[in-house]
C-alpha cells in the first residue's frame, strides 16, 4: 500500500512538472511574439526591454535565442546602439541563425554609423555573396552599398551597384513602409528609414536540406535616400505562375500517443510521404513528427512568417496533418501527443486549434491560395472528458479567403486507421498528387472517388473552395 501510494505521488509531481514546463514556454513564446507586434510597429525601445527580460530568463526556451538576438540586434541598430546590435548579430550567427546575408547587411550598416569603413566594406562583401540569389532583397541591398560607395567616393562602383539593382528590379514592385528612425547618440540627426520584411533562403549544404529548413521573418537594413524609377508591376496569369511561384508546407504525422489516447499506426508514415511528394512538387517543407504542443506552435508561427514574407500572387501555402483530432465549441483541434485532457476545458490549453491560429494566419499572409489537409478524423480521444464533443470527426471549417480545405471525411463522420502503410484516405491523395496535369479540384475529386470505392462507399471525403486561379501539384 504505501508503494502504491509512492507511485501515486511520483506520478503526481511528474505530470505537475510537465504541465508547468508547457506553461513556461507558453509564455516564452507569447512574450516573443509580443516582441514582434512591437518591432513591426517600431517600437524598437520595447523590443529590446521584453526580450532581454526573456533572455535573463535561466529557464527560458532555448530555441527561441537565435530569433530573439537576431530581433534585438536589429531594434538596437534602429535606436542608435550599434555596438550591441553588432554584439547580438554576431551571436546569432554563433546560433546558426540562417538569414547570415541579411545578418551581415545589418553588421555593415553598423560600422558604416561607426565610420568603420574598412570593417564595413568587408562586411558587405560578405553580404553581397549571401544575398545574390535573392533578386528583390539583393537588389534593395545594392542600393543600399551603393550610398556607401558615394560617401567613400567610388562612384564608379556606386552607379554600377545602382545600374544592377535597376536591372533586377525590372518587374518587381517593392512595398516599403517608412519610420522615423530614434537614436539615442546625442547629436545624430536620423532620416526616414523604409523597412522592409522579406525572406532569405537559408544556407545548406544542398537542396533537399534546405528545403526542411523552418522559416523565420527577417527585416533588410534602411535604405535611407535611395531614389530610383518606379517599377510597374507585370499582370502575371494565375495558371502560367504555378512554375515560378514559392511553396511552402508544414506538414504534421503524430502516431506514438499514450494508449490512454491510442496509438496510431499511419499518421507518421502518412506525413513522411506527404513530406516527400511535396518536395518533389517544388514545395518547402517543414516535417513534424510526433510532435509536442510547444513545437506545433513554433513550427506554424515560423510557417506564418514565410508566408508573410512571400511575394504577393506568388505564394502557395498547404498545411497538411495527420493524427488525432477532435471538434470542441466549433472548432477543430490537432491532438498533440503530450496532450493531457482530463475535462473539456483542457482541450482549449492542450491541443491546437486549427480555424484560429492555423488558417486564420494563413489567410493573413500574402498567401494566393491556402491549403489545409486533415486527416485526423478519426474516434474521439478523449471519450470520458468531453461529452459535448460528440462520439468524433471534425466539424467544417469557414472559408477563409483564397482557401481550400480538405478532410478525409464528410463532417462529424469518422474514418478508421489504415492497415498499411498509409491511411486509405493518404494513400489515394499521394496517387493522385502524382498525376501530372490535375487542378486541385481534379485532384480531391479523384481521390473521394477512390475511397469511396475502396470503403465501400462508406468514407466520403470531404472537401470545401473558395479559391480563384489554378493550381496544380504536377505541371507535366
Amino acid at each position: 500500500m504505501k508503494t502504491s501510494r509512492y507511485q501515486f505521488f511520483g506520478v503526481l509531481v511528474v505530470t505537475l512538472l510537465m504541465y508547468s514546463q508547457i506553461a513556461l514556454a507558453q509564455d516564452d513564446f507569447k512574450i516573443f511574439d509580443g516582441g514582434i507586434v512591437k518591432f513591426r510597429s517600431k517600437d524598437y525601445d520595447g523590443v529590446i526591454l521584453d526580450f532581454t527580460n526573456l533572455i535573463s530568463k535561466p529557464n527560458h526556451t532555448k530555441k527561441l535565442d537565435e530569433d530573439l538576438y537576431f530581433y534585438r540586434g536589429q531594434a538596437y541598430y534602429f535606436t542608435g546602439e550599434y555596438t550591441n546590435s553588432v554584439r547580438d548579430l554576431q551571436q546569432s550567427l554563433t546560433l546558426d541563425h540562417y538569414s547570415t546575408g541579411v545578418i551581415h547587411w545589418f553588421i555593415a550598416r553598423c560600422y558604416d554609423k561607426q565610420n568603420k569603413s574598412g570593417e564595413a566594406s568587408d562586411e558587405y562583401k560578405t553580404a553581397a555573396r549571401l544575398l545574390e540569389k535573392n533578386r528583390k532583397v539583393y537588389s534593395q541591398f545594392l542600393a543600399d552599398r551603393a550610398q556607401f560607395y558615394t560617401k567613400k567616393g567610388d562612384r564608379a562602383a556606386a552607379q554600377q551597384d545602382l545600374a544592377l539593382a535597376s536591372n533586377l528590379n525590372k518587374g518587381v514592385t517593392v512595398n516599403n513602409t517608412s519610420a522615423p528612425g530614434k537614436s539615442r547618440n546625442a547629436g545624430e540627426n536620423q532620416k526616414s528609414t523604409p523597412q522592409v520584411i522579406v525572406t532569405t533562403k537559408p544556407k545548406q549544404k544542398d537542396q533537399k536540406a534546405a528545403a526542411r529548413q523552418q522559416p523565420v521573418q527577417q527585416s533588410t537594413p534602411p535604405q535611407e535616400d535611395v531614389h530610383s524609377e518606379p517599377v510597374k508591376t507585370l499582370p502575371v496569369s494565375l495558371g502560367a505562375a504555378n512554375k515560378d511561384e514559392k511553396r511552402y508546407a508544414l506538414v504534421i504525422g503524430n502516431s506514438t500517443y499514450p494508449k490512454e489516447i491510442g496509438v496510431l499506426k499511419n499518421p507518421a508514415n502518412d506525413a513522411t510521404d506527404i513530406a516527400q511528394e511535396l518536395r518533389g512538387s517544388d514545395f518547402e517543407v517543414q516535417l513534424l513528427i510526433n510532435a509536442t504542443y510547444v513545437q506545433i506552435r513554433e513550427a506554424v508561427r515560423k510557417f506564418h512568417e514565410k508566408l508573410t514574407n512571400g511575394l504577393p500572387d506568388q505564394t502557395v501555402g498547404l498545411f497538411y496533418y495527420a493524427g488525432h483530432g477532435i471538434q470542441f465549441q466549433d472548432e477543430n483541434y490537432l491532438v498533440p501527443i503530450d496532450a493531457k485532457v482530463q475535462f473539456e476545458d483542457d482541450i482549449v490549453r492542450m491541443c491546437f486549434p486549427v480555424q484560429r491560429m492555423v488558417l486564420a494566419n494563413m489567410e493573413r499572409s500574402n498567401s494566393r491560395m491556402n491549403i489545409v489537409i486533415l486527416d485526423a478524423c478519426r474516434n474521439n480521444p478523449f471519450p470520458a472528458a468531453t461529452r459535448s464533443a460528440g462520439s468524433g470527426g471534425l466539424t467544417e471549417m469557414k472559408r477563409a479567403r483564397g482557401s481550400f480545405i480538405a478532410y478525409a471525411t464528410a463532417p462529424g463522420s469518422v474514418a478508421a486507421d489504415g492497415s498499411g502503410r498509409n491511411g486509405l484516405y493518404t494513400q489515394e491523395l499521394l496517387k493522385a498528387m502524382r498525376k501530372p496535369g490535375l487542378t486541385i479540384e481534379q485532384v480531391f475529386k479523384d481521390v473521394r472517388q477512390n475511397v469511396l470505392r475502396l470503403s465501400g462507399d462508406n468514407q466520403n471525403t470531404w472537401d470545401s473552395s473558395n479559391i480563384v486561379g489554378e493550381f496544380y501539384f504536377k505541371l507535366n
